[in-house]
C-alpha cells in the first residue's frame, strides 16, 4: 500500500513511513486506502489475545513487512514482561451503558506506550528494509507521557537514540521524574523554556531544516519521530478500537453489528483519530465523542469549523491535552478535503502564519456526523474524580474524568443510549495529588509531596500504587539540560557532542 502526504508532495511505501515520521513537505502520511475489515476478519478476532489481533490489523497496513515480522513484533511489545495486565487493553464495567477500556499497564503508565512498545521494533525493520546505515535518530515533543513511553521504548535499542523535548513547567512532577530518571546509553531529555506547543513547533522545524540534517547526517544520524505526526504510532492505536470491540463481544455486551460509542480524552488528535480510522475499515461507530479540558481549541473547531489558536494558553490538571496546535487533525482535515493536498497546505499555511483557518460549513457537517465535542474545567475535573470515585469505586485520572465528564454532557444534549467505551489514558498515580484532591479533597493535600500524596492516595483509595511510581523516589536524576525555544537544535548537537 502506498502512503500519501496530506500536502501532496510526497508518496512512499509503509517502511519508509514508519522511518521517516514526518513528510519532506511538512505534511503527515496517510495511507493510500482503509483497508476493509470484513465481519468474518472481525469474528477472527473474538477468540485471539491482543497480539494476535494486533497482527491481524497491522498487516492489512504495513504490507511490505511479512507476516512472521509482525508477528514476531507484537508478541515481544506485548509481552508479560512489559505489561502487567495480559489482556494489555483491559475493559471494566462502569454501569449498563459505560465500559472504560484502560490503557495504561504497560512500563510508563500511559496509553502511549501501546503503540511506543511496538514501534522500536517497526523502526528497526524499516531502517533494514531500506538500508539505512546511519543511527536513526529520534526526536520527540512531549506534553507528558509520549516522553516517557519513547525513552522508555527506545532505551538501548541498537542502532538508535532518542532525544526528548518537555514543557519545563508543563507536566506533572511524576511524569517529570519519570523521564529525567530514565537510564540507557541513548536517551536525552531536554526542559524547553515555553508550553507543549512551542515544544512540538521546535521539532517539526528541525525537521524541515536542511542544515540540521546535513549537521545530523555529518555525524551519522538520520532523524525520525515517535510522535503520532509517525504513521507507525498511529497504526498500532487503531488496534485497541477494535480489541475493545472484540471484548465487548466476548461480555455479551453486545451482539455483532451493534454501534457503539467512543469518548476519548483528546489534545493533538493521534488516539480519537486512530477510532476514526477504524471507522472505516468498517468498525460499527456510531460516534466518537472528542473530549477537551479548557484548551478547548477542538471543542470550538468541531461546532464552529474555525480553527483558531488566538486564545489564552491553560495550564490546567490534564497536562497532556494543553494543546492549542493538534497535528492529528491535518488527517482528518485531509479527508474532509477530499484528499486535496493543495487546500491542506492552504489551511495549514493559514495556521502558521495568521493563527486560524475555516473549513466550511459543508465540512464542518461532515466531520460532525461522527465527531462530537465538549470539553471541562479543573472544577469538572475534580468533580468527576469525586463522583466516580464515591458512586463507582473507579479511580481516574484528570486526563480520564474529563472524557467522563463530556460523556455525560453527550447524553444529556443527543439522549443517546448507545453502549460507550470511555478511554483512560493514564494511571490515577501519574497525578496522585490532583487525583487525591478530587476524592478527599483539598486539605487531604496540604504538605504533601508527590510521594507522599501517592501513599495517601492508596491508603484512602485501597488502589495498589504502581511499582513504577513506588520507585521513582530513589532513581537518580540523570537528565538536567534546559533550552530556549528558539535553541533546540544546538541543545540536540551538545547531547551528542
Amino acid at each position: 500500500m502506498a502512503y500519501f502526504s496530506t500536502r501532496g508532495e510526497s508518496c512512499v511505501i509503509a517502511s519508509q513511513a514508519v522511518l521517516r515520521g514526518l513528510a519532506p513537505d511538512g505534511g503527515l502520511y496517510v495511507p493510500a486506502m482503509f483497508p476493509a475489515f470484513a465481519p468474518e476478519q472481525m469474528a477472527d478476532l473474538y477468540g485471539k489475545d491482543y497480539a494476535g489481533r494486533a497482527a491481524d490489523v497491522l498487516k492489512v497496513y504495513l504490507e511490505d513487512y511479512t507476516s512472521a515480522e509482525i508477528e514476531q513484533a507484537v508478541r515481544a511489545a506485548y509481552s508479560p514482561e512489559r505489561f502487567d495486565d495480559p489482556r494489555i487493553t483491559p475493559l471494566k464495567k462502569l454501569d449498563d451503558a459505560t465500559w472504560i477500556m484502560e490503557l495504561f499497564h504497560g512500563p510508563t503508565l500511559a496509553f502511549k506506550d501501546i503503540a511506543l512498545q511496538l514501534l522500536p521494533h517497526l523502526m528497526k525493520l524499516a531502517a533494514v528494509k531500506n538500508g539505512e546505515q546511519r543511527e536513526v535518530s529520534i526526536l520527540v515533543a512531549t506534553s507528558g507521557d509520549t516522553g516517557k513511553a519513547a525513552l522508555e521504548g527506545f532505551r538501548d535499542v541498537e542502532g538508535t537514540s532518542c532525544t526528548v523535548f518537555y514543557p519545563m513547567d508543563g507536566v506533572s512532577d511524576v511524569q517529570k521524574l519519570q523521564m529525567v530518571t530514565t537510564g540507557g546509553n541513548n536517551t536525552h531529555v531536554i526542559a524547553v523554556k515555553g508550553n507543549f506547543d512551542d515544544a512540538q513547533t521546535g521539532v517539526k522545524e528541525l525537521f524541515n531544516s536542511e542544515s540540521f540534517a546535513k549537521e545530523m547526517d555529518a555525524r551519522g544520524k538520520v532523524l525520525s519521530s515517535a510522535n503520532s505526526i509517525n504513521f507507525g504510532r498511529l497504526v498500532p492505536q487503531i488496534v485497541y478500537y477494535f480489541s475493545a470491540y472484540a471484548d465487548l463481544i466476548n461480555a455479551r455486551a453486545i451482539a455483532p453489528g451493534d454501534p457503539v460509542n467512543f469518548c476519548v480524552p483528546t489534545g493533538n488528535f493521534g488516539d480519537i483519530l486512530a477510532g476514526f480510522y477504524a471507522r472505516n475499515m468498517g468498525l460499527p461507530i456510531n460516534k466518537l465523542i472528542c473530549a477537551s479540558n479548557r484548551n478547548n481549541v477542538l471543542t470550538d473547531f468541531l461546532n464552529t469549523g474555525i480553527y483558531s489558536t488566538h486564545r489564552t494558553f491553560f495550564r490546567t490538571l490534564s497536562p497532556s491535552m494543553d494543546i492549542l496546535v493538534s497535528s492529528n487533525l491535518e488527517r482528518l482535515l485531509y479527508e474532509a478535503a477530499d484528499r486535496d493536498g493543495a487546500l491542506i497546505r492552504v489551511w495549514m499555511n493559514q495556521l502558521k502564519e495568521c493563527g486560524s483557518y475555516s473549513v466550511g460549513e459543508q465540512r464542518r457537517d461532515w466531520i460532525g456526523d461522527v465527531f462530537w465535542g465538549d470539553c471541562a474545567d479543573n472544577k469538572d475535573t475534580l468533580l468527576e474524580i469525586r463522583k466516580q470515585f464515591h458512586e463507582n469505586h473507579y479511580l481516574m485520572d484528570p486526563h480520564t474524568a474529563v472524557a467522563s465528564h463530556v460523556l455525560r454532557q453527550y447524553r444529556l444534549q443527543r439522549n443517546d443510549p448507545t453502549l460507550t467505551i470511555v478511554l483512560s489514558t493514564a494511571s490515577p498515580y501519574k497525578f496522585a495529588a490532583d487525583v487525591l484532591r478530587g476524592v478527599a479533597g483539598e486539605d487531604a493535600v496540604k504538605d504533601l509531596d508527590p510521594f507522599a500524596c501517592s501513599e495517601e492516595l492508596e491508603r484512602i483509595t485501597g488502589m495498589p500504587m504502581p511499582k513504577q511510581v513506588r520507585e521513582l523516589r530513589d532513581l537518580p536524576v540523570r537528565h538536567t539540560a534546559v533550552c530556549e525555544r528558539d535553541a533546540m537544535g544546538p541543545a540536540v548537537i551538545s547531547e551528542f557532542d
